[in-house]
């Protein structure tokens, strides 16, 4: 259409999502530490003055423009029970949420957010628009730290309900997307299968419902995609990790690989020290990182090797959970118990996981 458009993006942007705009002849400006920070130079540098300014997710026809996809969905799928959309700004969530109740009231439209930006939850609990505390998180498109204002009295109007999800869920939806789907999703377009999946705070009730989870962004750097990959397998406890006491003595190290070929173990990484064990000198410790076929794989791995060795099982550290150093511009807070849509005292306490199943469509 030949009209010059410059787009702002945090430093946090995949390179993959800056490089395409870029290609469509987008003057592209890379500011802040997150959408919040880029969208306030958007507002206030005098150098954008006189540009029409289009909120990527609050503007009134952006918003209608997402509930499209509620009208698309009850066109190709008019017996849904359940949508369930990723939130990070409430633009799709309200524009979608609007369209399905509109036309049909008794679909349940969930929206779904990371817990390392709750900023939905925190613009319910003080009933309007508030700066969340944010930290990074895998859903990176979702990392609003404040919903649009016209997106949230929509949303807050029409959704039924809004979860959260956290990192591990995040990525095991990935890696179950590109293993059983073939799509490459980023964190926060698979939000809404993270929902659902077991351990998902969604698993239980859309049991036997038709559920349609939409699948709305591929924009992920393929270095973060393998590591990405590495932490859904971890999830799946497809990778695992064990320290064990061994002989040093030649065919210490030997014996223990053999027996992790003889039980089908893939050894990925293997590490020894010896300078920190206490006990006799004659032994060593094995780091050991493990390739298995899955949890029920794992645990036989795990007991044929209590039989021989002394071992410590997937150990962890404070800092597997921890930043070491927050990059957003708002310190990190425990989370906090959370309010439905709608009712702002009303805590949900958890689910619990189910083995039932569900007609789930995802929409790409």
């Amino acid at each position: 259409m030949g009209i010059p458009v410059t787009v702002l993006m945090p430093t946090l942007a995949p390179l993959a999502k800056v490089s395409r705009c870029r290609a469509f002849g987008a003057n592209v400006v890379i500011h802040g530490a997150n959408i919040g920070e880029a969208k306030l130079l958007a507002e206030t540098d005098p150098e954008f003055a006189g540009l029409q300014y289009i909120n990527g997710y609050d503007d009134p026809e952006i918003v209608a423009g997402a509930g499209t996809m509620g009208l698309e969905i009850l066109e190709q799928l008019p017996e849904a029970d359940f949508v369930v959309i990723p939130c990070g700004g409430a633009g799709l969530l309200a524009g979608s949420a609007l369209a399905i109740k509109t036309l049909k009231p008794t679909c349940r439209v969930i929206g779904v957010e990371p817990k390392r930006c709750a900023s939905f939850l925190a613009a319910l609990e003080a009933g309007e628009p508030v700066a969340a505390p944010t930290t990074p998180t895998l859903a990176d498109g979702l990392a609003v730290p404040t919903v649009g204002g016209n997106a949230f009295l929509v949303a807050r109007e029409y959704a039924d309900d809004i979860e959260q999800v956290g990192e591990h869920e995040i990525a095991l939806a990935m890696l179950r997307l590109i293993e059983s789907e073939k799509l490459v999703v980023e964190g926060g377009g698979a939000a809404g299968l993270a929902a659902i999946l077991p351990g998902g705070p969604l698993h239980q009730e859309v049991q036997g419902k038709r559920v349609v989870v939409p699948l709305c962004g591929g924009n992920i750097d393929t270095t973060t995609l393998g590591r990405v990959i590495d932490r859904g397998l971890a999830a799946d406890e497809r990778l695992v990790r064990f320290v064990a006491q061994v002989s040093d003595q030649p065919g210490g190290i030997a014996g223990l690989t053999k027996l992790l070929a003889d039980e089908g173990g893939s050894i990925k990484d293997i590490y020894h020290e010896r300078a920190w064990l206490q006990t006799s000198i004659s032994n060593v410790q094995a780091k050991v990182i493990l390739e298995t076929t899955g949890k029920e794989h794992a645990e036989r791995i795990k007991a044929k090797l209590e039989e021989k060795y002394a071992i410590c099982w997937q150990p962890t550290t404070a800092l597997d959970n921890e930043d070491p150093i927050d990059v957003y511009s708002h310190e990190s807070e425990p989370a906090q118990p959370k309010a439905a849509v709608g009712d702002n005292n009303a805590p949900l306490g958890p689910v619990s996981e189910s083995d039932g199943g569900s007609d789930t469509r995802i929409v790409p």
